[in-house]
């Protein structure tokens, strides 16, 4: 994806109910969730603190009458974080609070109740739902790879082999090197996050880098897509979902 379309899809990510609202323009709704995951996520590790500081006037507020979902809406922060400071402000503790997100009919008021169910409903990401699905997400993606090399006859290895042997490990480690697109590759890495340069720059320091230096070269795919530029570090190539639609080579003996 050109680097334009993407900050017009982005930008346009404003809320939840954005998500509908562009997928009806025929973008695939999984990338929006994750584009939308992942500028939510990074909005809050800006300003949660910001948002924290004003919990008590959110409670008062609260207890006057306005809605868990009218604050949040007001401080333009995810539904079941805002009611998490709230209620926290009001003595209940993080674990208690989770506890009434599962099960909202042990609160004692009806009507405190069916708010925190409409903030559950209404929260893509931090709501128990919203785990789900990015959980969903991730193994979505790595069975695609697995499948697609299973498919060829290939063998590997999985994070799960490999743990303990290394100390950091791809989702697969080729047997042996193979050759995509004329490069020879070691390991792929399975993205269930949209490759922007954000997320791209944040997998390069944590993941890839130390993969290349561990490994050799390998791929990363970032299944609901990525931008088509972006900056990638020397033995980290990368591709998304259309890397179903070829195969890896072996490489000749005379190349090795």
């Amino acid at each position: 994806m050109d680097y334009s379309e993407y900050k017009q899809i982005y930008n346009g990510l404003k809320n939840a109910a954005d998500v509908k609202t562009l997928e009806k323009e025929g973008y695939d709704r999984r990338m929006l969730e994750t584009m939308f995951t992942q500028k939510t996520t990074r909005d809050v590790k800006k300003r949660f603190y910001v948002v924290k500081k004003n919990a008590k006037y959110m409670l008062k507020d609260w207890k006057k009458g306005v809605t868990l979902m009218e604050l949040a809406d007001k401080n333009r922060f995810p539904p079941i974080l805002t009611a998490m400071m709230i209620f926290q402000e009001d003595g209940t503790s993080k674990k208690e609070f989770w506890e009434l997100v599962r099960n909202p009919e042990k609160l004692q008021s009806d009507d405190a109740a069916e708010e925190l169910r409409e903030v559950t409903e209404n929260d893509l990401i931090y709501s128990p739902y919203g785990n789900q699905k990015q959980k969903e997400r991730g193994e979505w993606g790595e069975e695609l790879l697995q499948n697609w090399l299973d498919e060829q006859g290939l063998s590997y290895r999985t994070e799960n082999d490999l743990r303990g042997e290394f100390g950091k490990t791809p989702d697969s480690l080729l047997d042996k090197p193979m050759l995509y697109e004329g490069k020879k590759i070691y390991w792929i890495e399975s993205k269930a996050s949209f490759g922007d340069n954000i997320e791209f720059r944040f997998n390069s320091r944590k993941q890839l880098i130390p993969y290349t230096q561990i490994f050799g070269p390998g791929i990363v795919v970032y299944w609901v897509g990525c931008l088509n530029d972006l900056e990638m570090p020397e033995g980290v190539y990368v591709t998304d979902i259309s890397i179903l639609d070829k195969k890896l080579e072996p490489i000749e003996e005379s190349t090795e």
